[in-house]
């Protein structure tokens, strides 16, 4: 006796757009019986059901489920079927193609692994193929068998066919996208779906199901990093439990987990499910409870990962939205944002460019209205837990909303922003304050004015290191005690062990500003003369010199101190470029410096800066006497 064992199947998630009537439903509905996939009695039901309306029997009715679509004659919901081929089985998304259920298109073709785009033979490409196409490659689908369908309708024309190849593979490369196959069908008579068919006699490519076969699978789920979004806390008996659906990875009891944005972190002691019994591990897709070996205070939105590929935190982040509002996006704007299970407010720092899908031009604007496509950039007060939407396609991707309701979909990008986890992780222990015996108000009677630091920002060449310098002595003419931290001459020292990757320049920051607080307490006036490019990282230097006055105060009773202010040496893109001190422009332009502020890494000005010198109208002895007379008002000398 012999027992044949049944292994699982490849299941492939495959999404069907293109623009209204050029025949997605005909086409699903066709595959479904020509490969045997239909439930017994199917079609025979739909056959009747059309003879009883005295109508031809119409494919599409087997995916058209909702009675208002069969009366209209249109897709408005996506529907998803199951078929199987030799190979694999398969889940077909059939995505609705009026431009009004666009957002219905976008949440069906969001967990596709590749597409069918169709193209009626007669009608031709039209703007909602290209639209389409652009989503999909917004979507990062990048698997796509163009089909051009009602090839019978132009009599099976190789010119036409080779007509509508050569223009849409042209648009589909302005997008970067390169389609798999380009395959020839009259999806009514079954031309070249499962068969070849001897009308297209020219036609060498593969059939329909060839193509679908030879596509991959996108890795599963369970093999890339751990993510777990806590939707939930729970507690039992002295127990909490932390409960949400793994989005991607395995988990095991015993694993170290690190909850993003908090940096906290516990063991797992137990994972369990509902009416079920405990479990040693789980894996994406699986809903379940931890237990962890601390009572840590862990809130809904967090994101559990293992210590070693954890997500990025980051209080702005770059996007591709596709605005859905019949009220525009506009620059300034607030929203909320839904990061899996987290819901924080967000502004539109900036609109890079906004997209026309006919033509695959970029526009600059300030504003993005429905159904527009653009690259933004969001901040949030709130330490974000982020993850790049090519690498992790669950956790890349987020939602706009009013609060009520949704107004935009869209996914990450990281790319010129640093990782702020390790500038905000606190890893010193066993540290104890200790006073000064001399106070900040005894420094300042001694130099005849409080410390402080004066910061300055602006983009390589505006003339910040100038201005310093020149700053410094006239200062120290004037009897200040006054010190210039310079970029450069930071790098020799402090930060020669870093490079200029986002990273790098946040914790060169990050360094400065404990420094020049230090400078600061000691009774100084310390300048500061860089680029330091991200608000987040000007903020932080902000915080780190009033946690040193706040201590001092703290310590002594006593209060004295100059603060922090943020002077913005101010001049365009264009002036600096023509200024190009240093010839580093010239250098980032010819590829030589990556990640070069202004040219392939961004600069965020400040928003409320206390001073601002326009070195395009001020030249340097005019920008000096300026930042010498706010020094002057700023820093009274006790009399």
């Amino acid at each position: 006796m012999s027992i044949e064992l049944k292994t699982a199947r490849e299941l492939m998630r495959i999404v069907i757009v293109g623009h209204v009537d050029h025949g997605k439903s005909t086409l699903v509905g066709r595959l479904f019986h020509d490969t045997g996939s239909l439930p017994e009695g199917k079609y025979e039901a739909i056959k009747g059901m059309c003879e009883r309306r005295g109508m031809p029997f119409e494919w599409a009715f087997l995916m058209d489920a909702f009675q208002s679509e069969r009366d209209q004659g249109i897709t408005i919901d996506t529907a998803q079927i199951w078929f199987k081929t030799a190979l694999r089985d398969y889940t077909i998304i059939d995505a609705p193609g009026h431009r009004e259920f666009i957002k219905n298109m976008i949440t069906g073709a969001s967990s596709a692994e590749a597409a069918l785009m169709l193209i009626d033979a007669g009608q031709g490409i039209q703007q909602q193929s290209r639209l389409h196409a652009f989503l999909l490659n917004l979507l990062g689908v990048k698997q796509i068998a163009v089909l051009v369908n009602k090839m019978d309708l132009v009599d099976f024309s190789e010119a036409r066919f080779a007509d509508i190849s050569r223009e849409y593979s042209s648009y589909l490369g302005s997008l970067g996208i390169s389609p798999n196959y380009i395959v020839p069908i009259a999806a009514r008579d079954g031309d070249n779906i499962v068969e070849r068919s001897p009308r297209t006699a020219w036609y060498k490519g593969p059939t329909l199901i060839e193509a679908l076969d030879s596509f991959r699978p996108a890795a599963p789920l369970s093999a890339l990093p751990l993510r777990l979004p806590v939707q939930d806390v729970y507690k039992f008996d002295d127990r909490r439990i932390l409960a949400g659906r793994i989005a991607s990875g395995r988990l095991n009891v015993g694993d170290t987990l690190l909850f993003s944005p908090s940096n906290k972190t516990a063991k797992v002691s137990s994972i369990e499910a509902w009416s079920a019994p405990m479990q040693e591990s789980a894996e994406a897709g699986q809903s379940v409870g931890i237990t962890l070996d601390e009572q840590l205070f862990i809130e809904r939105g967090e994101m559990a990962s293992h210590v070693e590929a954890a997500p990025t935190e980051s209080h702005v982040f770059k996007a591709k939205l596709f605005w859905l509002s019949k009220s525009p996006l506009n620059l300034g704007g607030a929203y909320r944002l839904r990061l899996q299970t987290r819901d924080v407010a967000v502004t539109v720092e900036s609109i890079t460019c906004v997209y026309d899908p006919e033509s695959f031009t970029a526009r600059p604007s300030d504003t993005v209205i429905r159904n527009d496509i653009a690259e933004v950039t969001l901040r949030s007060p709130a330490l974000l837990s982020l993850d790049a939407a090519d690498i992790y396609p669950k956790t890349g991707r987020f939602v706009l909303s009013d609060g009520r309701n949704i107004l935009a979909g869209g996914t990450i990008s990281l790319e010129g922003y640093p990782d702020e986890r390790r500038l905000v992780t606190v890893r010193s222990s066993n540290i104890t304050e200790v006073a000064h015996g001399i106070t900040a108000g005894q420094r300042a009677q001694r130099n005849g004015h409080p410390g402080g630091v004066l910061w300055l920002t602006g983009l390589s060449g505006a003339g910040k290191s100038t201005i310093a310098m020149a700053l410094e002595q006239e200062l120290f003419r004037r009897g200040f005690q006054v010190f210039v931290l310079d970029g450069d001459n930071v790098r020799r020292g402090l930060s020669a062990n870093l490079g200029f990757a986002p990273e790098d320049r946040a914790e060169n920051i990050r360094r400065i500003g404990e420094v020049a607080a230090l400078f600061a307490e000691s009774g100084q006036i310390v300048i500061t003369a860089f680029i330091s490019p991200y608000r987040s990282d000007r903020d932080r230097a902000r915080q780190a010199l009033a946690k040193s006055q706040a201590l001092a105060k703290s310590l002594s009773s006593v209060a004295a101190g100059g603060g922090f202010h943020e002077i913005y040496v101010k001049a365009d893109l264009v002036t600096c470029e023509g200024r190009d001190p240093k010839g580093l422009y010239q250098k980032a332009r010819a590829g030589k410096i990556a990640e070069f502020t202004g040219i392939s890494a961004p600069y965020e000005p400040p928003v409320q800066p206390e001073l601002v010198i326009d070195t395009e109208k001020l030249d340097i002895a005019a920008g000096v006497a300026l930042a010498v007379n706010y020094v002057e008002g700023h820093f009274r000398r006790p009399r």
